[in-house]
């Protein structure tokens, strides 16, 4: 196997330009190839002399991506190596940009075709890039590279990083919109990480705000998706959808009104509403793929917790057992299946047939299904309190602290 080693009498990127117009060429015979492999070289020289690094990328990636299947994956790495390491030549920065565009798009084309290594390839030029908005290029099509050559596993762990790579690329809010679905849409192909792209989805949602009807018609499949992602998740039981403008568009929509309709019942009412709507609307859950057994399931929880957030903080039974439509004997297993998932945090007191909401300084009683402006609000006016309290107390053991000096200095002239 031919290897790609680079002389101290020939640049490194001449003798790659070399080496792959040679193998280019190969089948064309010597007399054919001889003369292209000195039209390559010789063009590659004179843009190297006058320093137009683009030109000289364009014509190292022509002959690159024709031996792509001739060379073994180490060639290819040091090949793509020199190629990405002339974005470090340019002292232009719009340069160094369209140099990393047209090797990242020329890596791309083939997705299939050692996707892995291809993707190496990119992460490679995307470290060798000092611009912020020439890694999120490069980024973006190691993105759509993973996906689409089914190697997203080599990808997702960045996405932790994501906070930091927004606040180092500095992007718009449409860059921001694009990133945010193709990660969602890769994270929605592992099962294991469905919350994690429901939550790329909600922050692609709220980029949509006081566009207009045009524009904000670009969401509604996506918030559709995000009603029955939420509705279906067994683990989800609070959300923003509500607030979000993408959403609340479907309200008057023709096509999806129903499914906003669902979203509210299961955010904002109980197992009796959603009865109610799934018999005039059986058809619609079915084709969004909803499981009627595993809504009852989730509303039931949900019912629970609309119960549990009354300020006068028990909840009879029987309460329990009409609004959750169960047996007698089924009350307490629905409260401990909400205390399993974290909902409410409550005890129950068999001999007065009530549940408890228990409310600590250190945990909240339970699970608010929307937190929009009327959360906040009321949340505002308990820390108000807690601070209020907490103020008091300060006081009281301050004026204890000065009656206690003053009682030890009274003893010590008194001994005297």
């Amino acid at each position: 196997m031919t290897t790609v080693v680079p002389t101290s009498e020939e640049d490194p990127a001449l003798a790659v330009v070399r080496f792959t117009s040679e193998l280019a060429w190969d089948d064309a015979g010597l007399e054919v190839a001889e003369p292209q492999v000195t039209r390559l070289c010789i063009e590659a020289q004179e843009c190297m002399v006058t320093n137009k690094w683009l030109e000289l990328a364009s014509l190292m990636l022509a002959s690159a991506d024709l031996i792509f299947s001739k060379v073994s994956e180490k060639d290819l790495e040091c090949i793509f190596t020199v190629i990405c390491n002339l974005v470090t030549k340019s002292e232009s920065s719009d340069e160094k940009i369209e140099m990393a565009k047209v090797i990242s798009g020329k890596i791309i084309q083939q997705p299939n075709d050692k996707p892995a290594l291809r993707l190496k390839i990119l992460f490679n030029l995307y470290n060798l890039l000092e611009n912020p908005y020439g890694q999120f290029h490069v980024y973006m099509r190691a993105l759509t590279l993973a996906f689409n050559g089914k190697v997203t596993e080599h990808i997702i762990p960045s996405f932790k990083k994501m906070d930091s790579f927004l606040q180092e690329w500095n992007i718009g809010i449409s860059d921001r919109r694009e990133l945010f679905l193709i990660i969602s849409n890769i994270l929605k192909e592992h099962k294991s990480l469905v919350k994690e792209s429901f939550k790329f989805l909600v922050k692609y949602l709220a980029t949509f705000s006081g566009e207009d009807a045009y524009t904000m018609s670009e969401a509604k499949e996506e918030a559709v998706r995000a009603i029955v992602e939420f509705v279906k998740a067994p683990d989800m039981f609070q959300c923003d959808l509500l607030d979000m403008p993408a959403v609340g568009q479907l309200e008057k929509d023709a096509k999806y009104a129903l499914v906003y309709q669902l979203l509210k019942i299961f955010l904002t009412q109980r197992l009796d509403a959603y009865l109610e709507f799934h018999a005039a609307n059986s058809t619609l859950l079915k084709s969004c793929g909803l499981v009627h057994e595993d809504c009852i399931t989730k509303m039931r929880l949900m019912s629970l917790v609309d119960l549990a957030s009354d300020d006068s903080g028990q909840i009879p039974y029987a309460v329990i057992r009409d609004t959750l439509g169960v047996n007698d004997d089924e009350v307490e297993l629905w409260v401990v299946k909400a205390i399993t998932v974290k909902l409410i945090d409550c005890k129950m007191d068999q001999m007065n047939q009530v549940v408890i909401v228990r409310c600590t300084l250190s945990s909240i009683r339970c699970t608010e299904r929307v937190f929009g402006q009327h959360q906040w609000e009321t949340l505002g006016t308990k820390l108000a309190a807690w601070r209020g309290n907490i103020a008091n107390v300060i006081s009281t053991i301050q004026a204890n602290r000065i009656t206690e000096d003053g009682s030890q200095a009274m003893q010590g002239l008194m001994i005297r």
